[in-house]
């Protein structure tokens, strides 16, 4: 699926040190985040399209079961709200900036 929506040489600025230069680096990152939160969703609730530039409001949710991106695992369901804008290349994400709160998750996963 990466191969199919990004350009091999995507650039994802993400927060928390996940930002990739390549699709293959990008997998990298997806796979770490699936093995952390096996659970993980992503629910979209909106997207804007302005010619080669899309736009998405998403929901995140997922349990931590393991570390990932400096958060301990602790169990607990996160559940944050994520901005993602997108440029497009021929149809692929060509660079993409997602922007979330990572303190929401650690607080989220903070033991009492």
């Amino acid at each position: 699926m990466f191969d199919e929506v990004l350009h091999s040489d995507v650039i994802v600025h993400a927060p928390l040190g996940l930002s990739t230069n390549s699709v293959e680096e990008e997998k990298i990152v997806w796979a770490e985040a699936l093995a952390a939160m096996p659970d993980l969703r992503h629910a979209v609730q909106e997207v804007v399209v302005d010619g080669n530039v899309e736009m998405a409001r998403v929901v995140v949710t997922g349990t931590m079961k393991q570390s990932f991106a400096g958060i301990g695992a602790a169990g607990r369901s996160v559940r944050i709200d994520q901005a993602v804008i997108t440029h497009l290349r021929n149809g692929k994400v060509a660079e993409a900036w997602e922007i979330a709160d990572g303190a929401a998750i650690q607080a989220q996963v903070a033991p009492d």
